[in-house]
């Protein structure tokens, strides 16, 4: 009957939500299922109705992770920005102080990178999804790499001289993903005694350097991108 499978979907819903709560607070290692049962208020066979194993409710419970940690969600205030170096150093900042300041969301999606090592559905789903992050990163570097004054050239294929040699769009996506992960990793590792603005403060200093030309002002103004930063919290 059409209302009861809306009610067993809702109930799923349920066991997923209290589930993601255990492994989110405690690790997979926790996730077990009288636990999520305890946490979901339901019998234990109620999970055997919607979740035969124990593997079965980990394999669901990826999608929430990823949607936590590997979809890039550009805010309105990042959207409106017109200069592109502004843009993306803003959106480093914004994606730094959520996977930084989640870092239990952070330390799961790890434990599921981790698992993907001998699982190969998990594997494809995890690089699946960093894919389509980079590629979404992808698009706010391109304007950057577009030769000046003209935006229609920007694309996967654009490249600019820099004082290293030639930058492209997807060498400088997959460096923003290095900055984010690695500063939500040392959030992981001390939680207490990380420094999200200083990581981020050298995030800048450091595209700056590169993209810049050696004898040309650099890309990413220093002065401009601190008022900025105040101007955008």
């Amino acid at each position: 009957m059409p209302g009861r499978k809306l009610s067993e979907e809702a109930r799923q819903e349920d066991i997923l939500r209290a589930a993601y709560d255990v492994a989110v607070k405690q690790g997979l290692s926790a996730l077990s299922l009288r636990a999520v049962a305890e946490r979901a208020k339901v019998s234990h066979g109620t999970i055997l109705f919607h979740f035969k194993r124990r593997d079965q409710l980990v394999a669901a419970l990826l999608e929430r992770v990823l949607y936590a940690t590997a979809i890039l969600r550009v805010p309105y205030d990042v959207e409106r920005l017109t200069r592109p170096s502004d843009k993306l150093l803003e959106q480093l900042r914004v994606e730094m102080d959520r996977l930084s300041n989640e870092a239990r969301h952070f330390r799961l999606f790890l434990e599921y990178w981790t698992l993907g090592l001998r699982s190969a559905p998990i594997r494809r789903t995890v690089t699946a999804a960093m894919a389509a992050y980079r590629t979404a990163w992808r698009a706010l570097c391109e304007p950057i790499v577009a030769p000046a004054g003209d935006a229609s050239a920007a694309g996967k294929n654009a490249s600019r001289q820099t004082r290293y040699g030639l930058a492209n769009a997807e060498g400088l996506a997959a460096v923003a993903v290095s900055l984010v992960h690695g500063c939500a990793l040392q959030a992981v590792i001390d939680p207490t005694g990380f420094d999200i603005q200083q990581h981020f403060d050298a995030a800048g200093r450091m595209l700056e350097a590169a993209l810049s030309p050696s004898r040309e002002t650099p890309t990413f103004d220093v002065k401009h991108r601190v008022a900025l930063s105040a101007a955008t919290r």
